[in-house]
């Protein structure tokens, strides 16, 4: 078959177009799903008959959307080979949906820096890694990676921030900010706001309905960052199904920077290849304490990621839950309930004196399965009147509570905390970002965060809730 990008090849096997058509398309740079949704909604496509729309719309459909993680993965490995082996670029940024931290991904987009974007280019064609370029012009090259169709665009310093910002997207969004602006280059996105009379939004906030009115009347908010964040209080060990030892989780830990973290491996009764045991735990207390003594500048809590059961309970007694550091309590399994039975299990969590957070609380499988149907609103309410947190989990297959919950909930009141749920140390780090981007999604600001706070805050909250 004939190497083109995706929405072409796509658009030729259904035979929408004439070959004149498909050079109209390729002269105006209408190459992949997203040229072609900006090009509608500016009018600026030549090619525009509703045949054409419609099997285009027909073809987004069908086109398989990477997990959040994986294109993360994809597009990291990528980055570091284009600046490993192309000398004419000054800088790689991911763009797109990721870049926003959509939960899935429809297209790759990397925009690079060069001062000689047509050397870059032809460098970029003639990496090893592009196993078959299926696009090559002055500024651009869309190539296959590990796989995966990557749109690569190249801009002088003087056009990076437009784009940046064109790229990244959403179509809608641009085209507002464009309109405001008229046709001009910048070099920064902050200067393309500021052109559009508009105070500079972040990537994660631009899918927002309301954004555009927070930019207009200067009232974006300072987002949570990475630099805020003191502690992460999810994660696994071997103690149940997590890959790495308790040792492993604490360096890797320490070696974060982080003040204080939680130790959370799974209860009894969840649905996990290995799980805490009463003797287990005992065991596990003993190797924290040790450890404690190893790592004395990260303070190191002993907890649970213990289950909600079907009759709302959580499965550990009392007396056990009482002896730890933390509390997360997960409702992972349905138990064929309804909205109401959910939503009643995860009301008695939240109201149960010993627990401290609810873990991803609609324990939605990203690209699986929706979240749980339940009254948020209702659990938003009884969160900030216990003083429970909920939590936002980077864990790529979860991103829950999602941007739109998040924000919903600190807009209640609701303390939230952003952890990794990660049972992995190699990728501590990166599921916090991922955590953090879904937070920003959310608007979520750092006073809202439980673990941006120090250990000894962490520490009363839990307290007063169990007081």
């Amino acid at each position: 078959m004939t190497a083109l990008p995706f929405l072409l090849r796509r658009l030729r096997d259904l035979g929408a177009f004439s070959p004149a058509a498909e050079q109209s398309l390729v002269r105006d740079g209408i190459l992949t799903l997203r040229d072609f949704e900006l090009a509608v909604i500016e009018r600026r496509a030549s090619v525009g008959a509703e045949g054409l729309r419609a099997a285009t719309s027909a073809i987004a459909a069908e086109r398989p959307r990477l997990t959040l993680g994986r294109a993360y993965d994809v597009l990291d490995a990528l980055s570091a080979a284009l600046l490993a082996g192309c000398p004419e670029l000054l800088e790689v940024t991911l763009s797109g949906d990721v870049r926003r931290f959509e939960q899935l991904a429809p297209e790759l987009i990397l925009i690079a820096r060069s001062a000689n974007p047509p050397a870059a280019v032809a460098s970029i064609a003639s990496l090893p890694v592009a196993t078959d370029v299926l696009h090559r012009a002055g500024r651009r090259v869309i190539i296959l990676f590990q796989g995966h169709e990557v749109d690569i665009r190249i801009a002088t310093p003087d056009e990076y921030g437009t784009l940046l910002f064109t790229t990244t997207g959403p179509a809608s969004h641009v085209a507002e900010v464009h309109r405001r602006r008229g046709p001009r280059m910048s070099a920064s996105e902050e200067e393309v706001y500021s052109q559009a009379g508009l105070a500079y939004l972040p990537p994660e906030m631009r899918s927002a309905p309301d954004a555009i009115e927070a930019a207009l009347g200067r009232r974006v908010p300072e987002l949570v960052t990475r630099a805020h964040i003191r502690g992460d209080l999810h994660m696994h060990t071997t103690f149940s199904d997590g890959q790495n030892s308790l040792r492993e989780m604490v360096h890797s830990s320490a070696t974060l920077g982080y003040e204080y973290i939680a130790i959370s491996d799974h209860s009894e009764h969840a649905a996990a290849s290995r799980t805490l045991t009463a003797d287990l735990l005992e065991r596990q207390r003993e190797e924290i304490a040790r450890l404690r003594e190893e790592y004395p500048r990260l303070t190191i809590l002993h907890g649970i990621e213990a289950d909600i059961l079907a009759n709302g309970s959580i499965d550990c007694a009392d007396a056990i839950l009482a002896s730890l550091d933390i509390v997360l309590a997960s409702l992972h399994e349905r138990c064929g309930h309804d909205r109401k039975q959910l939503t009643a299990r995860c009301l008695k969590a939240v109201r149960h004196p010993l627990v401290t957070i609810i873990t991803h609380p609609a324990n939605q499988l990203v690209g699986r399965r929706a979240g749980y149907d339940m009254d948020y609103a209702a659990i938003y309410e009884a969160a900030a009147e216990t003083g429970t947190a909920l939590e936002i989990d980077g864990a790529p297959g979860h991103l829950d509570l999602d941007g739109a919950r998040a924000r919903e909930a600190v807009t209640s009141g609701v303390t939230v905390t952003i952890d990794s749920d990660c049972h992995r140390a190699r990728s501590l780090d990166r599921q916090m970002r991922l955590g953090i981007g879904t937070a920003r999604r959310g608007w979520v600001e750092p006073r809202h965060v439980l673990n941006t706070r120090p250990v000894h805050e962490v520490r009363a909250f839990v307290a007063q809730k169990r007081a």
